[in-house]
């Protein structure tokens, strides 16, 4: 049975995670050790300890997603639980890559590091937000920048499912889309904890420093298809994976698209690998057949190994 392995990415974590396989298992201490030295902070007392206004920031929280995700994935590949093909929202896409022996650790937490930091700055430069808006379809959100965007910046950033679209631009922006979009009919419209515009125009002043840093990092070649935020489509090719890197920052997250090629391609499973539901939540919202399965945590990790092995 072709099983799919799914990375979270930002608004996934919580104070306190990863701390149980931290205790369990001397691979994650080590990891954990490493991160910290090439990070120049203490990864594991921020992630388990906080303080949580600190693992919010954007150039905390995504490499401690990241070192989440892959020490988790290194546990389940010890244990012969492998994935037959790979993806990850935004953030979690460097997981993925990583999963596919793309890059090894330490050569994809310097790029997570670099992204975090610049998207940080981004943020503090020009304002932004971001706002999930849940209950109507891509359409009704799309008309809606449309008309919010003539006064301010804002945008579609991702494709979650069909009935939650998240949009992001300037805090004016966003805010008046909000507003449109409630009155539309929307069931909700949701703010979200971010410090900057992701996936818009407003990460362009930070594009060219990170793809300088892109370039010199070598890319192999995937040992399962990796599917692209940017298209929704697998690809094998070392080049379009690293040109997707880039395009990713600016681009929207087609998260719907990207599930339904990962079951056309013939995944029947999914785990969720990393902090969290998020991903196994709106798995069920694109798909109620799809058989998902979160492994965040020591204890859903024996469940899964029980179950498979």
């Amino acid at each position: 049975m072709k099983c799919a392995f799914i990375f979270p990415g930002q608004g996934s974590q919580f104070m306190g995670m990863a701390q149980d396989f931290y205790h369990k298992f001397a691979s994650v201490r080590e990891r954990y050790g490493q991160a910290s030295e090439l990070l120049g902070f203490d990864l594991a007392r921020l992630s388990f300890e906080g303080p949580e206004a600190e693992l919010a920031q954007t150039d905390k929280t995504q490499p401690a997603l990241f070192v989440h995700s892959f020490v988790i994935n290194e546990i389940l590949k010890e244990r012969g639980i492998l994935p037959s093909m790979v993806a990850g929202h935004s953030l979690g896409e460097y997981s993925s890559l990583a999963a596919a022996d793309v890059f090894e650790f330490s050569q994809a937490l310097k790029l997570v590091k670099l992204r975090g930091q610049l998207m940080q700055n981004a943020g503090e430069r020009v304002k932004g937000a971001m706002a999930a808006i849940i209950g109507l379809d891509y359409l009704a959100v799309h008309n809606i920048c449309q008309r919010a965007s003539r006064r301010a910046l804002v945008d579609l950033a991702n494709f979650n499912s069909p009935d939650q679209i998240v949009i992001s631009g300037t805090v004016n922006g966003v805010e008046l889309a909000m507003s449109l979009a409630q009155k539309a009919g929307a069931k909700r419209a949701v703010r979200l904890n971010v410090s900057g515009a992701f996936h818009s125009p407003l990460m362009q002043p930070v594009l060219n420093e990170f793809l300088v840093e892109l370039d010199k990092v070598e890319f192999d070649r995937p040992s399962v298809p990796v599917f692209s935020n940017v298209t929704g489509q697998a690809t094998e090719n070392p080049a379009e994976i690293k040109m997707f890197l880039g395009k990713q920052l600016l681009s929207p997250v087609l998260w719907t698209e990207t599930i339904r090629h990962m079951v056309q391609g013939g995944a029947r499973c999914f785990l969720e690998v990393g902090p969290g539901k998020t991903l196994t939540f709106l798995l069920r919202r694109i798909d109620r057949q799809i058989d998902a399965t979160a492994v965040g945590t020591v204890e859903e990790l024996e469940k899964l190994s029980e179950r498979l092995l």
